[in-house]
Parts: structure tokens; sequence; C-alpha cells
């Protein structure tokens, strides 16, 4: 049999697609164990959602609805603006590829945060442009100043993340508007709130109040997070519908399937359920965000639904030592540990282990 790898080396690829890590999931649980790697919603799915997408299995074998319609109208009637100036993707991430693709080709560059959600750096390589990667502040938030300042005429678009991913920094509403006075009016800025349901901070940015202010802006969010359809991928955008055409052009057509729009549409029915386990998801991070500054962790103010630990040099230890327990979380060595909330019982391990590794304490290096 001839060894596949063998046949590779004459086949011309485009180099920096080859040098490419794929995007990498977070790493399963052992048995028995918690899985706080993935920012997943830990519930289970409300019956009623459970029960719209299993009335779609008749149909498989029928091409879904291209544009989501009926979720469009619904999400529309939600933000006060026309089914046309939503846009349905297959997760916020494909949305913010479609809309990469249709504003940045090479030559041209994306500004963003970073460290922040790390699809970012593919989706631009995959475009064919060039990351300008703005680092983070002392305090882990966006530094908004210094992405203003990196604009130049090769910039086509801007993303801020907020709360920020992985670190779970918000951005103000103040400091938001102060940037957007700045940016370029034909510079497209997408502002990626895919967790911000999990927001208690009253200061931070909402794109609900921005949403025919700007004519340069296009808000993303999912229904992967906060009501629980990470396994189904459906996310939408909302902004201006030129911009919005743009971005259809460029998607994968046929991308949202019948069962996820049916989910989106009875996940909005069921708002006030879900939303009360926001709630819940929300309080064990109060908790264990406090918790943690008793012990000494110098954790940044944390508004999704994960924790950031500043763990440095100590990252891929620190992350063992919680596998070894049976606790998985997402490390990004050497910078630091994101670690979902999930079930309230991974809560009190989680205290326990890093309790005993706060940074500086005489028993905070792992072995």
């Amino acid at each position: 049999m001839t060894n596949p790898e063998s046949t590779t080396p004459g086949i011309r690829l485009r180099p920096e697609i080859a040098a490419l890590p794929p995007y990498r999931q977070g790493r399963p649980a052992p048995a028995e164990g918690y899985k706080l790697s993935s920012n997943e919603n830990p519930f289970d799915p409300l019956p009623g959602v459970a029960e719209a997408v299993a009335a779609t299995a008749t149909q498989i074998n029928r091409y879904p609805d291209a544009t989501a319609l009926a979720l469009r109208e619904k999400l529309g009637e939600r933000f006060g603006v026309t089914a046309d100036e939503v846009l349905i993707g297959d997760g916020s991430v494909a949305l913010l590829a479609q809309f990469i693709l249709a504003a940045a080709a090479p030559g041209d560059e994306v500004v963003y945060s970073w460290r922040s959600f790390e699809a970012y750096p593919g989706l631009v390589t995959v475009s064919g442009a060039t990351s300008v990667q703005i680092p983070n502040r002392a305090d882990h938030g966006h530094d908004l100043d210094a992405m203003a300042d990196a604009i130049t005429d090769r910039t086509r678009v801007v993303i801020v993340c907020s709360p920020n991913n992985p670190t779970g920094v918000t951005v103000t509403a103040d400091e938001f508007e102060a940037f957007m006075a700045r940016v370029p009016s034909d510079l497209l800025v997408l502002l990626d709130e895919a967790y911000v349901e999990f927001v208690r901070d009253g200061a931070s940015v909402d794109g609900r109040t921005l949403i025919g202010r700007y004519p340069n802006l296009v808000v993303l969010r999912t229904f992967s997070k906060a009501y629980g359809l990470a396994g189904l991928r459906v996310g939408y955008a909302i902004g201006p519908v030129g911009i919005l055409d743009a971005a259809r052009a460029t998607a994968i057509p046929l991308g949202v399937t019948a069962a996820a729009g049916a989910a989106g549409i009875a996940s909005l029915e069921a708002e006030a359920e879900l939303l009360a386990r926001v709630a819940e998801i929300v309080e064990r991070r109060t908790r264990l965000h406090q918790a943690l500054l008793a012990q000494g962790w110098p954790v940044p103010d944390a508004q999704g639904n994960f924790i950031w630990l500043p763990t440095g040099a100590d990252t891929t230890a620190v992350a063992e030592r919680l596998f070894d327990a049976g606790v998985v979380v997402r490390a990004f060595p050497p910078e630091g540990i994101r670690v979902s909330i999930g079930e309230h019982e991974s809560v009190d391990i989680l205290l326990g282990i890093l309790g005993e590794l706060v940074p500086g304490s005489q028993e905070g290096h792992p072995k």
C-alpha cells in the first residue's frame, strides 16, 4: 500500500497554509473527570430544544433554508432590525471567517488584541492577509488606544473581543465609543460578543446599544455558550445590509442545518429558563473568582463563563497537575490557563488543587 505521506511533497500548497497549525479543540476529560477546556455549557439541553431538533430528522433528505429566514426574523424582532440585517452562520467563528474574507486580501492587515481568541490568527492567514497583534494591557484587557494607533492604510478589519477570550476582561462602553471615534468610517469593525450573556459589569460595552449607530460595525453573537448549542454550530451577526451581503457571498453554501435553525428558535422561546442557567454559571464563576483571589492568585476580572490563570512558565505543569486530578483545562503556554465554569462539583476540586499552586507561595511550584 502506498504511504499517503510519500505523495504529498510534490503537491503545491500555499506555504503559509501548510505551516498553519489546525485549530485545536479542548482536551477530552478522563473517565469521571470534568472537561473545563472548551467553555461549554455544562447543562443538558432543555427538552423543548431537543424535541425541536428531533423534529427535523424526518427532513434530512432535504436541504435546509440557506438563509435561515425563520431564525433571522426572530432575531430581527429581538434586536429591532430587519431580517436582512441579520446573518446566520455555523457558529460565530464561521461568520468571523466570512467577514475577514469579504474585507481582507493579500497585502492587507487585520488588527486584534493578543492574547485573544486563538482562531483569529488562522482565519487571517487563510484570507491571505497579515495579523497585527496588539499586546493586552497589564490587566489582560484590550489596549484600544494602541489598537487604534496600529491602524494604517493597509488595515481592513479590526476585531474587538468582549469579554476577551481567554482572559475574560471586557471593553467598557466608554472605551469602545472613544475607539470608534478614532476608527476610519470605511474600516470594518467586528465586535465579538460570544460570551456577552455572562457579563455582569454594567460598564461593559453592549452591542445591542450600538446597532445602527456606526455604518462600519458588525456585532457577532452565538448560541453555543449561554444557550448550550455548541454541538449544533449556530451563530449570528447584526449589521448593515451591504456588509452582511458581502459576507454572505464568501460563505460555504448551506452551512446552517435545519436542526441548528430549529434549535435557535426553540432556545429563544425558552430564553427565561436558559438565562436562569446562565445566572447559576455566573454564581459559580463569582465564587471561584473570589476564592482564587483570596488564595493569592492574580486572576483578572472574569466576565465570561471561564477564569484566566496567569501561570506563565508553569502553565504546562499546572495543567498536568489538574489533569491528573481529573480536571481538563485549556493551556496556552507560556502565558496561562483558561478554566471553563462547569459542573458545581468541579469548583471545590479546582480550589483544592490551585490552593497548593499559588504563584509566589512556598508550595506554588508544581513538581
